[in-house]
């Protein structure tokens, strides 16, 4: 999703120490990152806008599920509440537009928070893999969502989202001279990103596209 440059935004405490170190190690990283220098990873919306969002997002382009994203906030709110969109549901089951398939997700996840069978709370406390469990028994929710969220909203410094099309089609650029990668060949590239592949990710995704990425 896109956004407009972080600039006066609070900056994640980690990134300025990881973007030195990707830097000193790759090649790559020390091309691209002087370039966005000013911007960062932006603070994260709700929970429930997070998933929501990242939801609209799943496999589409960036610019697609822009405007889909402001058509379904046009009608429930800039940031929608898990109410207003169970309120929408009523009146419109397709919720704006979205794929039929796409608003049962959103409504079930509105359902979820509205009656609290997920507890957001617990999840700064929880281990990586241990919210990916628990968000992805959420229908609709898979790994790359479960990533997306552990990304933007509880900004984890060292995600690496291989089911991620766009950090496959930059690293598949930078590294390989634009011939087809596989998860095994990004892992590898990826080894030396640890502990910080959050903030290669980032930067990875915005050598494709000058907006930064938000969800």
């Amino acid at each position: 999703m896109s956004d407009s440059p972080a600039v006066s935004r609070e900056k994640p405490e980690f990134w300025d120490e990881a973007s030195t170190q990707l830097m000193g190690r790759d090649r790559i990283l020390k091309k691209l990152i002087p370039r966005h220098r000013s911007e960062w990873l932006a603070p994260s919306a709700s929970p429930f806008v997070t998933l929501a969002r990242a939801i609209v997002g799943q496999q589409i382009s960036i610019r697609s599920a822009d405007a889909m994203w402001q058509r379904f906030t046009d009608a429930c709110g800039r940031n929608p509440t898990p109410r207003a969109v169970m309120a929408l549901a009523a009146e419109d089951i397709r919720l704006c537009g979205l794929s039929k398939r796409k608003s049962e997700y959103i409504l079930d996840l509105a359902t979820h928070f509205a009656e609290k069978k997920v507890k957001p709370a617990a999840w700064d406390a929880m281990d990586d893999e241990a919210v990916i469990a628990d968000l992805c028994a959420i229908r609709g929710i898979g790994r790359w969502t479960a990533e997306m969220f552990l990304i933007f909203n509880l900004q984890r410094p060292d995600i690496l989202p291989l089911d991620d099309a766009s950090l496959l089609k930059a690293i598949s650029l930078h590294y390989f001279s634009g011939e087809p990668v596989s998860r095994f060949e990004a892992r590898e590239v990826a080894q030396a990103w640890a502990p910080w592949r959050t903030v290669a990710t980032w930067y990875l995704w915005r050598s494709l596209d000058p907006a930064s990425v938000q969800y």
